[in-house]
């Protein structure tokens, strides 16, 4: 039997696959980071209105160019076993030869398969019996494998296997079509409740164009994949046959990374989709007829409410009113958000009067389709100041909101917040996190922290520790700690529940109306392009 690896001596390596940027990091078995680098990507090109796609190559390229940044500070000989975490839901169809058929579909992207047939039989009528019908047309409607069935019959009719971006990199890691059950998030067949391909009597092999043998094999994260192929090792500058472990999807590796394991400790995340998670052992939708997504935990489960632009709300005042800050940090050297967290730092809890409703994307069930972004309470004293930090007032409201509907479903209440994302580097949106939850808002004591979470599957697969739980307990803790002002808590609670929680009844039938009349957002089926 091997001797377990001393976690002072563990070298862990996460490579960390976003929309952004790749990187490639190295952990020890405490949890410290020894090396980070990372390459910035395009996030998307569009070659039709509302298309996201990206060259696959790019984020193999960008790997090795990560990786050869990191070897600068470490010793690539010394790495005992590597993971791989990517973005959701990004799609990448290959051929017989494992060769990509076409340009990567980002989770970005607003294509549309309206022309999906509805489900019938008595699927059909349960789902017409619930009031899922909209919701099941949306799932086919978004499913990346209904629309290129559809409309690039040549290339669907040549593919070999439809994987997840996870999937297709770890066949070019390890040569064998396999993925995390931790990265298995989006429009495919998989069964939630049992963490596996849904079975052959499912309705989602009536919903999909994908069949059974085009998908890959799935382990359990924390276990083994593979070993890395000669051409992979000479990529990364690693030796042939380093062990692949499964670790999962993004999210859920920052969930883990920021040591959120039970449903007590709550992880926000301020990315560009802002989210709220707990990690449980048992299935609760959060969200009725919604389910929870596989955790980078073996069988366990992670209750996600999002806000789908989240900060990205962010960048879009920076861009269209931002312009200035932006000017003076290129000048300064500095980030953006500094100087805008300067800029509203003076301005007392409520934004003086504003409140957000930050539905910038509408979602599927809660808050429905029709739903619109709103700024109410404006007044002469306003500047567009005022509006960014009632933007970070309204993402944490509505963060609060989705917290409180896991715990209502979930029958356990929030004691702790870890806070991570780029967002979670101001100050000022972490404070107002702790003003508005009325808890301590804590970071992780990494950044990285989803990378970090890849990096814990490295050490249980190694034996570095015994288990998931051993694991966090001795690779994660918290950095800084914002305890919430009992003054600023009282006005927050106040504007929370007598405001912001009412604004969306009040309005839901004003936006109706506003769907009714403009088409926008669409209905599934209306062939309205969001772009028209």
């Amino acid at each position: 039997m091997t001797a377990a690896i001393p976690a002072a001596e563990a070298r862990l390596l996460a490579l960390d696959v976003g929309t952004q940027s790749v990187r490639a990091l190295v952990f020890d078995g405490h949890g410290d980071m020894l090396a980070r680098e990372q390459v910035p990507i395009e996030p998307y090109f569009s070659r039709h209105p509302g298309w996201a796609e990206q060259e696959v190559d790019v984020y193999w390229q960008a790997m090795g160019q990560a990786c050869a940044g990191v070897w600068q500070t470490v010793d690539p000989a010394g790495i005992q076993g590597l993971a791989l975490t990517t973005q959701r839901a990004t799609t990448v169809v290959v051929d017989a030869d494992g060769a990509p058929l076409a340009p990567a579909i980002i989770w970005l992207d607003q294509r549309r398969a309206e022309e999906c047939p509805p489900i019938r039989g008595p699927w059909g009528w349960a789902f017409k019996l619930l009031g899922l019908t909209d919701v099941i047309a949306a799932f086919q409607a978004n499913c990346h494998a209904n629309w290129l069935a559809r409309h690039q019959p040549d290339i669907w009719a040549r593919t070999h296997k439809c994987l997840l971006l996870s999937g297709y990199l770890n066949h070019q890691l390890c040569g064998e079509y396999v993925d995390s059950v931790g990265a298995q998030v989006g429009y495919i067949p998989f069964d939630y409740k049992r963490q596996r391909w849904a079975p052959g009597h499912d309705w989602k092999w009536r919903g999909v164009a994908t069949r059974r043998e085009q998908l890959p094999r799935l382990v359990p994260c924390g276990q083994a994949l593979g070993g890395l192929t000669e051409a992979a090792a000479r990529h990364l500058g690693l030796p042939a046959g380093l062990p692949l472990f499964s670790a999962g999807a993004d999210k859920a590796c920052e969930v883990l990374g920021a040591g959120c394991v039970t449903p007590e400790t709550a992880c926000l995340s301020f990315g560009t989709t802002a989210t709220v998670n707990t990690c449980r052992e048992n299935y609760v939708e959060a969200t009725r007829f919604v389910p929870p997504y596989p955790a980078a935990v073996p069988g366990a489960y992670n209750n996600e409410i999002n806000i789908y632009r989240g900060f990205w709300m962010v960048s879009w005042f920076k861009r269209e009113f931002g312009r200035r800050e932006v000017e003076l940090a290129a000048e300064r050297d500095v980030a953006p958000e500094t100087l805008l967290d300067e800029l509203i730092a003076d301005i007392p809890p409520g934004s003086m009067g504003l409140t957000l409703q930050p539905y910038w994307s509408p979602g599927v069930r809660d808050p429905g389709p029709e739903a619109k972004g709103a700024i109410i309470g404006f007044g002469d004293v306003h500047e567009r100041r005022h509006v960014y930090r009632a933007i970070l007032e309204g993402l944490v409201y509505g963060l609060r909101e989705g917290a409180e509907r896991i715990e209502k479903r979930g029958k356990m209440p929030i004691r702790r917040l870890r806070v991570a994302g780029g967002g979670s580097q101001s100050d000022v949106a972490m404070q107002i996190t702790a003003d508005v939850f009325g808890m301590p808002a804590e970071r992780p004591h990494v950044f990285e922290a989803s990378g970090l979470g890849a990096a814990i599957n490295v050490a249980v697969g190694l034996g570095v520790h015994a288990d998931h739980a051993r694991a966090v307990a001795a690779m994660t803790r918290a950095g800084d700690v914002f305890e919430p002002d009992a003054r600023a808590r009282k006005t927050y609670d106040a504007l929370y529940k007598r405001v912001y929680k009412r604004m969306y009844d009040r309005l839901q039938p004003l936006y109706e109306d506003i769907r009714a009349i403009t088409q926008y957002p669409p209905k599934p089926g209306s062939h309205v392009d969001a772009d028209d």
